[in-house]
């Protein structure tokens, strides 16, 4: 698996992976209406302004994941889940830090998530609520220190 910077090309297979990750991944934490609302039509939509801050994890030319990245805050991280556990998450954020991330927003609830966040050294510096989806939602923002 290669990491590389993102094409114009690339947003169907991203937005592909984007809405199955996010249907997977949040299943148990969004209501069913908020996830119908996130397809690979909007993923695209939203990719189209976007690709130049994107990192993608590729094999064998199929996009497994991405990163998207704004101002050294990581966005977005998605892995197809039938990819997840071969590395390619771990690549991208790394590619991501090599490249000055070091903020992050994650969903209180997403518990894979956030072990794979800690076991990569990143660490919660505080925890909230905000509008999401049209409902308050907990959030917890994990930082990482990149001189050490």
């Amino acid at each position: 698996m290669i990491v590389r910077q993102a094409r114009i090309e690339d947003i169907p297979s991203l937005a592909r992976v984007a809405a199955r990750s996010y249907r997977t991944g949040f299943a148990t934490i969004l209501e069913p209406d908020a996830l119908a609302g996130r397809d690979a039509a909007y993923f695209a939509e939203r990719f189209a302004g976007a690709w130049e801050r994107m990192l993608v994890a590729v094999q064998r030319d199929d996009a497994l994941g991405f990163l998207l990245m704004t101002d050294g805050h990581i966005d977005m991280l998605f892995m197809d889940p039938g990819s997840c556990g071969e590395g390619g998450g771990a690549q991208l954020l790394k590619a991501a830090e090599d490249r000055g991330a070091k903020s992050l927003e994650c969903f209180r609830d997403n518990h894979g998530a956030r072990r794979f966040y800690e076991r990569h050294g990143w660490r919660v510096t505080r925890a909230y609520e905000r509008e999401f989806a049209g409902m308050k939602r907990s959030f917890v923002f994990y930082e990482k220190d990149l001189s050490v």
